[in-house]
């Protein structure tokens, strides 16, 4: 793992050397877009709805919109805003650790010691195992004020960002303030049904049944041989700008459909494939100066 964050955990008079890194990662199979009918990868630009124009990351701004009228913000701006000011993460107060509502749970991280001596770190880590409490702190990252859980975990401190307050919504539901009447009967049943049903939590019992089998999709259509060529459907990358991109793209895409057409009208061997789509080639060059034409 790599650290994301370096600072220092304070209470009181006590700081406490630390490194931060993200304590989870998703195991979703990454998937984009394609044409169905060539597997040409469709790709999303940056185009300005005035202009038409492709823009490039370094001239984009962000704005607020409130329906009505539009509000630029630059990174000067932003700048001014209060961010990453300091490198400390801030305890604020001890609570109950049942205090802690699940609800508002986020994103979690690992803090790691980060000086010769991980004593200070210990003791709070003792500390707040033995007082069965969560600290409450306060930092910033990545341009936003936060509020955090400290907890522990095995033997390591556990920062959990939180939902500030008014980012959970309330939960108003009329009809469940209507009385219901339950039988002691219905309620005794229902907690043998639990009883039956009682077991300690176990993580690794549990897999991702979706993910397991859109892997096993995936690879039983590589070893049939149902997929394209990546450099024929994809392209290579490119550091060129925006326009040069797109020209690349439509060469490619037409050096594919003439090689797939060749193929279809003379049924080529193997070999015929392979000097088919070598004669494609010059096909891809000869659409480079049409674009100094354009411009």
């Amino acid at each position: 793992m790599r650290a994301i964050w370096k600072g220092a955990l304070t209470f009181g008079l006590v700081n406490v050397p630390v490194k931060v890194y993200s304590a989870t990662e998703d195991h979703d199979v990454s998937l984009h877009q394609v044409h169905a009918a060539d597997g040409g990868r469709i790709r999303y630009q940056r185009i300005c709805e005035i202009d038409g124009e492709v823009v490039p990351y370094a001239e984009i701004d962000k704005a607020y919109d409130d329906g009505e009228r539009t509000v630029v913000l630059t990174s000067d701006d932003f700048a001014a805003l209060p961010s990453e000011r300091s490198r400390e993460i801030e305890v604020v107060e001890f609570v109950p650790t049942e205090q802690i509502d699940l609800l508002t749970l986020d994103k979690a991280y690992y803090l790691e010691p980060d000086s010769k001596s991980p004593k200070a770190y210990v003791l709070l880590r003792q500390t707040l195992e033995q007082t069965d409490r969560t600290a409450i702190v306060r930092f910033a990252l990545r341009q936003k004020t936060r509020l955090a859980a400290l907890r522990v975990r095995g033997d390591v401190l556990v920062l959990q960002t939180l939902l500030w307050a008014d980012e959970v919504r309330e939960a108003s539901f009329p009809v469940l303030d209507e009385p219901v009447k339950i039988s002691s009967k219905e309620l005794e049943l229902s907690a043998s049904l639990v009883d039956s049903f009682s077991s300690d939590f176990d993580p690794t019992e549990f897999t991702d049944e979706y993910q397991q089998e859109l892997r096993t999709l995936i690879e039983a259509k590589l070893e049939k041989g149902d997929a394209f060529d990546t450099a024929e459907t994809f392209g290579e990358k490119t550091d060129a700008s925006g326009g040069e991109v797109i020209d690349l793209m439509e060469a490619l895409r037409a050096s594919v459909e003439k090689s797939r057409a060749a193929r279809a009208g003379s049924g080529k061997t193997d070999a015929g494939k392979k000097d088919a789509a070598a004669d494609t080639k010059p096909a891809a060059a000869k659409k480079k100066p049409a674009k100094k034409k354009a411009s």
